[in-house]
């Protein structure tokens, strides 16, 4: 498992089981959170993300505290990330009373806004024109092109080529800028631009979403906090996958790419388990 800061430790996470054998729910968690890899921070933004992503929206903490609880995050943890979101400008917290209010800050806000597209979109983007670029040895391009690899659009295949979906932004100076709407891709490009870590990341999740769809009950979940906090687990996995490749045409992929698949079944799962109202999830808890 992993702590907040991302360091291992077994403390952070504990069993969302309750005693004696488990329930559909908490086999769909540890289906959910198998890999013990979900860093309680990333967990949070998904959750403020998915959840709040408005400026009016607020999250008290006694909210977050039940929804972590019930994904088996430990408070303890909670707090700690709570705090390092803060800090970093991504959240801001305010007391009333004696419960704590979060939000996403302006940062916090233009970071998830950016990703929403990517998360969120029901079919998989097949851009039909990309664009290649090329830098020589001088220190300007290089550099150029090393600035535009930052953006997260590209995939490097060497260190002066990288190659993207669509036309090349505006102002490019000092790089060879090609376009085209026809390819044919090597082996080794489509390995580059899917490997197998990646390739394989999918593979894992397209069984973990079926198992958790075969799971649900066939009338919905009742349950309005275990419905968020799968929903919220669903979105993770998948947002921890997604946004780790730029869009990119078919034909630059490997076969057997599941990542068109994931998608359909992340939208089957959060067709079954629907964003929440936040108002009523917060009326609840005081219930």
């Amino acid at each position: 498992m992993l702590r907040a800061d991302g360091k291992s430790a077994r403390s952070v996470y504990s069993s969302p089981m309750k005693d004696g054998t488990p329930d559909w729910f908490e086999n769909c968690v540890t289906e959910l959170t198998a890999s013990g890899t979900q860093r309680v921070w990333s967990v949070l933004v998904t959750i403020f993300g998915d959840l709040a992503p408005k400026e009016s929206d607020q999250i008290s903490g006694a909210l977050i505290s039940k929804l972590t609880g019930m994904a088996g995050i430990k408070a303890e943890a909670t707090r700690v990330a709570l705090h390092r979101l803060r800090k970093e400008g991504w959240i801001e917290s305010t007391r009333v009373g004696r419960n704590s209010i979060h939000s996403l800050a302006d940062f916090g806000r233009s970071q998830s806004a950016a990703a929403v597209p990517r998360i969120y979109a029901r079919e998989s983007i097949d851009p039909k024109t990309w664009h290649l670029l090329l830098a020589d040895s001088s220190n300007n391009s290089r550099q150029e092109l090393s600035d535009l690899l930052l953006t997260g659009d590209y995939v490097s295949l060497n260190s002066q080529t990288a190659i993207a979906a669509g036309p090349a932004p505006s102002g490019i100076e000092d790089l060879l800028v090609l376009h085209s709407d026809d390819i044919s891709a090597p082996d080794w490009l489509r390995d580059k631009c899917g490997p197998a870590e990646l390739k394989n990341t999918y593979d894992h999740l397209l069984g973990t979403f079926r198992n958790v769809l075969a799971l649900l009950p066939k009338g919905g979940v009742a349950d309005p906090f275990q419905s968020t906090v799968l929903r919220v687990l669903v979105v993770h996995n998948w947002r921890r996958a997604i946004l780790r490749h730029p869009d990119l045409p078919k034909a630059f992929l490997p076969e057997g790419w599941n990542e068109p698949s994931c998608r359909e079944i992340v939208h089957q799962l959060l067709d079954s388990l629907p964003r929440p109202s936040l108002a009523d999830l917060e009326s609840e808890l005081g219930s």
